[in-house]
């Protein structure tokens, strides 16, 4: 390889090495998060909470009100149709 070829590989292969390096940083955090996430799920639990309803609630409270009204209304005109109110 001439230098000029050399020189543009070794800058591209340290640059790809750090991308990844990067990405792999970011698993190993993600990791983390999720092991502090699991651990206060389990502390919640010792106190006596309902784990699941706990999720529900969490994801709930990332969605719209607006979104949350719509599909309550459905469900309760779903119910209604089914006889189960």
């Amino acid at each position: 390889m001439s230098d000029i070829t050399q020189d543009a590989y070794n800058v591209t292969a340290d640059e790809l090495r750090q991308f990844i390096e990067r990405f792999e940083h970011l698993e190993a955090e993600k990791k983390d998060i999720a092991d502090q996430q699991k651990e206060v799920m389990a502390e919640a639990k010792g106190r006596g909470y309902d784990t699941k309803v706990l999720r529900k609630i969490i994801a709930i409270r990332k969605r719209k009100p607006d979104e949350i009204a719509e599909e309550e209304a459905v469900m309760e005109l779903y119910k209604a149709a089914l006889g189960m109110e």
